[in-house]
């Protein structure tokens, strides 16, 4: 029968030396506790590789890219949402086409503007040539081309938002598995399978990913709501182009029409009871 004895004692000496091992990293100059600090990022940007250092640069430049399309979104949709409502409340209170176009400059953020105009200048050109409609369906294609070329502007950039969102994460993983793959090339070189070999290599490498997902999430965000809030500008525009076009063929039933000049005159009517 074997006896126990020499195998606990043995255990028991493992049991002893194990809290001296655990201890060791300890005095590891890396302390992971400390890596939220400015100088543990300061320290661990600074023993990036060239392929880090290129990674958090392109995430740079995408994410002030970014934030610039941001901002300039946010400032352009709310001066377009003033002069929108600014322009329906003078539209609606307007007796005649003609003072509509003549103020409409002051209202040239609206997108309501250029659907106005083209639909107006259309409507012109009919009136003076044949002193009455021709084709609404004519006026139609003039609302739904301007209507177009309006919101092809507001959408100018969006494009950017979209591609930096979603490739930021990459970015940073690219730069995350290099960073990884060179730790582990050093651990074979130095032959030393220990957490306190590998573990700054790892946790320098992290931080790319960690920038990818903080240049996507904001971009993402905005391209989301902009891009909702864009929908309901191409909502009011078809809206708006609907009672443009049904005040226009009241115009046009409202009387007979006995000459061109006639016409022409009665064009820049609009029934008072319409716009209510």
């Amino acid at each position: 029968m074997v006896n126990p004895l020499p195998h606990l004692a043995l255990f028991l000496l493992q049991l002893q030396n194990v809290p001296q091992q655990a201890a060791a990293p300890a005095s590891n100059p890396l302390n992971l506790g400390s890596l939220g600090s400015n100088s543990a990022l300061l320290d661990m940007l600074r023993n990036s590789g060239p392929v880090a250092l290129a990674v958090l640069g392109l995430l740079l430049l995408a994410s002030l890219h970014s934030w610039s399309i941001l901002l300039g979104k946010w400032s352009r949709l709310r001066r377009v949402s003033a002069q929108t409502q600014r322009f329906l409340r003078a539209f609606r209170k307007a007796t005649r086409l003609q003072e509509i176009a003549t103020v409409s400059e002051q209202f040239k953020p609206s997108p309501l503007v250029p659907v106005f105009d083209g639909v107006y200048d259309e409507y012109r050109r009919q009136m003076e040539s044949t002193g009455q409609i021709r084709s609404m369906s004519a006026l139609e294609r003039a609302a739904q081309n301007a209507s177009s070329e309006a919101l092809t502007v507001l959408e100018r950039r969006m494009s950017w938002l979209a591609t930096i969102g979603a490739t930021a994460p990459f970015i940073g993983l690219f730069g995350t598995i290099m960073g990884i793959v060179d730790a582990f090339h050093g651990l074979g070189a130095s032959g030393e399978a220990t957490l306190r070999a590998v573990a700054p290599g790892i946790s320098e490498a992290l931080i790319t990913t960690a920038a990818g997902l903080f240049v996507a999430i904001p971009a993402v965000i905005g391209y989301n709501q902009f891009n909702t809030r864009l929908r309901e500008v191409a909502g009011q525009m078809d809206s708006f182009a609907r009672e443009l076009l049904t005040s226009i063929d009241e115009i046009q039933a409202a009387a007979p029409v006995s000459t061109a000049g006639e016409a022409y005159a009665r064009q820049r009517e609009v029934p008072r009871g319409l716009h209510r």
